[in-house]
């Protein structure tokens, strides 16, 4: 990744927004919805993944179709002060845990948790739990999305399409 911080415009964020949309969108109708050739728009998500602003392109999946019915955030404190680097081990450790991040207030960490059914989900609480430097854990599942299309929920935009909006649309 190159560290040096390049001019970003309306340009590359209309792009950006339209692969967020649609990663699978062609340079070509990008381009025509921003008003650049395809090739000029390549250039553009090149440079911008050679900054490191585009870091990759996925696919977003609906969890259940994978057989992960069951989603709880996990709070987990830590007996003294265990270092991020250490909880990321762990935390690699579980494919259940999508996500997770060092917070601030009680908790050392939040982790987010996807699991078959509520009796997977106690194992992997039980493998977490295990660790000696976890003092204990508290859970929360989750019943709803109330932002359906949102990342978390598995949903298929994860942006609002504001691409072939003006300049004034973007952010």
């Amino acid at each position: 990744m190159n560290s040096r911080t390049l001019p970003f415009d309306e340009l590359d964020r209309k792009i950006i927004t339209a692969l967020m949309a649609n990663a699978r969108t062609s340079f070509a109708e990008i381009g025509a919805a921003v008003g650049l050739s395809s090739t000029a728009v390549k250039r553009r998500v090149d440079r911008l993944r050679d900054t490191g602003v585009i870091t990759g392109f996925t696919a977003t999946v609906r969890p259940s179709a994978l057989g992960w019915r069951t989603e709880a955030y996990v709070e987990v404190y830590c007996e003294g002060a265990a270092p991020p680097r250490r909880l990321a081990e762990v935390v690699r450790n579980h494919p259940e845990i999508t996500a997770a991040m060092t917070v601030t207030g009680g908790a050392d960490a939040l982790l987010h948790v996807r699991a078959r059914d509520v009796g997977h989900f106690e194992e992997v609480l039980e493998r977490i739990r295990v660790e000696p430097f976890i003092r204990k854990t508290i859970s929360v599942m989750v019943l709803s999305h109330l932002i359906p299309e949102s990342a978390e929920a598995g949903a298929v935009q994860t942006v609002p399409d504001i691409a072939l909006g003006d300049a004034s649309d973007v952010r």
